[in-house]
C-alpha cells in the first residue's frame, strides 16, 4: 500500500532546490558522489525528522507518561536518474525553514530500503524519521494517522518503528517493531544505572 508522504513546508523545499542549483553549495558539500554528478538532481520523499526526548522516554517506565518528540528538521532524498545519491537536511531558523547541509552514507540507502519495505506492509502509514541521539540510532517512524500534521504528534502504541542500518547492537535493522515493544527496550538502554550504595549505608550481614 502506498505511503502517505507528508508535504514539506514550501520554504524548506525551496531552500533545498536553491542549494542544488548552487555550484558552490554542491561543491562544498562533503558528498563526493553528489559533486561527481553532471546530470539533473531532484529532491524527493520529504520526511520530518523528530528526536525522541530522553527525559520523557525514561519517565515512560516510571510514570507511564507518553514519549515526547521534537521536530528538528525536514530531510529530502536527492535523486539522480534511477537512484538516490545523497540527502539534504533543513532546519528551522528565526527566519523560517532553511537549507542546512547535504550528506551521503549508509542512512541514505537504509532509508530508501525501509521505505520500500514499508510499502509492502498492507497498511497506510505516514512516514517520518525518529532519532535517538544517545543511542546513535535512527528509525523510520510509520505513523498510523496518515492525515496528521507531520510536524506534531506522539508515537502511538500501534505505530511502527523500523531501525535503520547501522542499528545499535542487539537491535535488528529493518525489522518493524510496534512502539509499545521497542520503546521499553530503548527506555532500558537510556536509563542510567543506579549509583552504588556506599558501604556505610549497606545492610549489615546477617
Amino acid at each position: 500500500m502506498p505511503l502517505h508522504v507528508p508535504p514539506a513546508p514550501a520554504p524548506a523545499l525551496r531552500s533545498v532546490l536553491a542549494a542544488l542549483g548552487s555550484p558552490t553549495a554542491v561543491h562544498e558539500a562533503h558528498t563526493p558522489s553528489l559533486r561527481a554528478i553532471q546530470g539533473p538532481l531532484t529532491a524527493e520523499l520529504p520526511l520530518p525528522v523528530h528526536v525522541l526526548d530522553r527525559l520523557n522516554v525514561s519517565g515512560l517506565a516510571a510514570g507511564g507518561r507518553p514519549p515526547r518528540t521534537r521536530l528538528t528538521g525536514w530531510r529530502f532524498l536527492i535523486r539522480s536518474g534511477d537512484r538516490f545519491v545523497a540527502a539534504a537536511d533543513t532546519r528551522l531558523t528565526p527566519d523560517g525553514w532553511a537549507f542546512s547541509h547535504f550528506f551521503e552514507g549508509p542512512y541514505v540507502a537504509a532509508t530508501e530500503r525501509a521505505l520500500r519495505q514499508a510499502e509492502s506492509l498492507g497498511k497506510g502509514y505516514q512516514p517520518r524519521l525518529l532519532s535517538v541521539p544517545e543511542l546513535y540510532m535512527l528509525t523510520l517512524w510509520l505513523h498510523g494517522a496518515v492525515g496528521a500534521d507531520a510536524s506534531a504528534g506522539l508515537p502511538a502504541a500501534s505505530d511502527l518503528l523500523v531501525p535503520l542500518a547501522p542499528a545499535p547492537p542487539g537491535i535488528a535493522a529493518y525489522r518493524p517493531h510496534p512502539v509499545s515493544e521497542l520503546l521499553p527496550v530503548l527506555t532500558h538502554r537510556l536509563t542510567p544505572p543506579a549509583p552504588p550504595v556506599p558501604p556505610s549505608l549497606a545492610a549489615p550481614a546477617a
